[in-house]
């Protein structure tokens, strides 16, 4: 192998080694939510379906709190790349980081506590809302370690020790299990307190987390050097500020990519419950698939920091391209098992084979034939954000992921709908035309990093 093609393999390294734990923690946090399903599935119908209501009402809050906490990793990365021994820039943005998480958790716990009201707002049968505010009221207690433990978990992603972070959430896949089959199902003596103990078995999952990670960053020695939470109550307003400015567009992001598929699955509704329940079927294999590339993405933004702080312009380019390149390929050959084998797919979540399931299964083959496109866009879009990120580059994405989203994607996707007749294949349509407009705008933003003063051109490692 040649000498100039040697740091494009390092570069591959580095991102693979720090991406996998950063992935499967990211499966892991589905996994948590999964066995609560599992769990409400065992009460019967309608706490499942109040769950699921409070659950979707939860993680848009989630969504947005870790949008705004995400602003500690190009923070910290750059930080760590400029001068590798700054403990006190990265104490301060740490600390500054979990106050901010203190002041976005506030408003949203008081959205929370008034869930029963908010979806009844939004039309939803008020025996369901008035379970689901019950359940929130318990669950919302987590929202703000959750945010803690998120933080933490940039801190060591970005000091390249994701590993951590990986044992403490599979800790927290068995913790959430154990508790909560006690807490829903009455199991191990504990009182059963069916939905309310869901809420409450999450919350409680979630300060572990939190707890656990605190003890490693406290105690192993290549983190306690940071002294994280020394001095935690001394206010420090620029740096304060800086996570706001550069957190909130990333929060505003994400939302708005979360709602738009929250609104998708609205109008899929609105078409019937064959085509809603082959929309789910959809959007799940979707979603297990995106762990990757957002794996990548979360990789990408502290690489592209590490390589800012040094300002180090080719390496720069490295980290960006090689997350782009891997999470690309690999939604690439997701997109291809979904064309060669979409019913052994949709056959892991309905009987392909019971007559009556025949309707949703062939909706559900033909939502996956354009989910393999979307896959691919939906790949670049996310790494693309993440490489972006690393550069502390917010604003201008979110004005990006606004437009391609809303007023493109889901706006064509219920006029093919709904007035072209392409039904439920006309959402998806509009998704993936959305997504595909934003994986452009992103990547060529990359792209043009130089030319629109992003990075200084001038910069050559030293």
């Amino acid at each position: 192998m040649s000498q100039a093609s040697t740091p494009w393999r390092d570069e591959m390294r580095a991102t693979l080694a720090l991406a996998w734990p950063l992935i499967l923690t990211n499966l892991a946090q589905s996994a948590i939510h999964a066995t609560d399903v599992i769990l409400l599935g065992r009460l019967g119908a309608r706490e499942l379906a109040a769950g699921a209501l409070g659950t979707n009402l939860m993680m848009a809050c989630v969504v947005i709190g870790s949008g705004l906490v995400m602003a500690a990793s190009p923070m910290t990365a750059k930080a760590l790349g400029a001068r590798f021994n700054a403990v006190r820039d990265v104490r301060r943005t740490v600390r500054q980081t979990m106050w901010a998480a203190v002041g976005i958790t506030l408003p949203l716990w008081l959205l929370l506590w008034h869930g029963e009201a908010v979806l009844l707002t939004i039309g939803q049968e008020p025996a369901l809302a008035a379970d689901a505010g019950h359940f929130l009221r318990a669950m919302m207690w987590g929202l703000l370690p959750y945010l803690f433990y998120l933080v933490l978990r940039i801190f060591v992603a970005a000091l390249e020790r994701p590993g951590w972070s990986l044992a403490i959430a599979l800790g927290g896949v068995v913790a959430n299990a154990i508790i909560n089959y006690g807490l829903v199902l009455g199991g191990f003596g504990m009182p059963k307190l069916g939905l309310f103990g869901a809420g409450l078995g999450s919350a409680i999952a979630n300060s572990l987390m939190f707890v656990g990670m605190a003890i490693v960053v406290g105690v192993h020695p290549r983190f306690r050097r940071f002294h994280l939470f020394g001095h935690f109550w001394r206010a420090d307003w620029p740096r304060f500020t800086a996570i706001w400015r550069l957190g909130l567009p990333i929060a505003v992001t994400l939302g708005l990519e979360v709602t738009v598929f929250n609104a998708a699955t609205f109008l899929q509704g609105l078409l019937g419950q064959n085509s809603l329940a082959a929309h789910a079927i959809a959007i799940q294999i979707a979603s297990v698939s995106f762990m990757v590339p957002l794996g990548l993405a979360q990789a990408a933004t502290v690489r592209v920091g590490l390589a800012l702080g040094r300002q180090d312009r080719a390496g720069i380019g490295r980290a960006g391209w090689t997350a782009w390149g891997l999470g690309v390929g690999f939604m690439a050959t997701m997109a291809l098992v979904m064309i060669t084998a979409p019913r052994m797919l949709v056959g892991g979540f309905i009987d392909a084979d019971n007559p009556a399931n025949a309707e949703v299964v062939r909706l559900a083959i033909s939502f996956l034939a354009l989910a393999a496109l979307f896959q691919i866009v939906d790949g670049a879009q996310a790494v693309g954000a993440g490489m972006l990120r690393g550069l502390h580059d917010a604003t201008v994405p979110m004005v990006f992921a606004g437009v391609g989203y809303w007023v493109i994607g889901l706006a064509c996707g219920a006029w093919l709908a709904f007035h072209a007749g392409w039904d439920g294949i006309g959402i998806w349509a509009g998704l993936a035309l959305g997504l595909a407009i934003v994986s452009v705008l992103m990547t060529g933003r990359w792209a043009l990093r130089e030319r629109i003063g992003l990075v200084d051109p001038s910069w050559a490692r030293v």
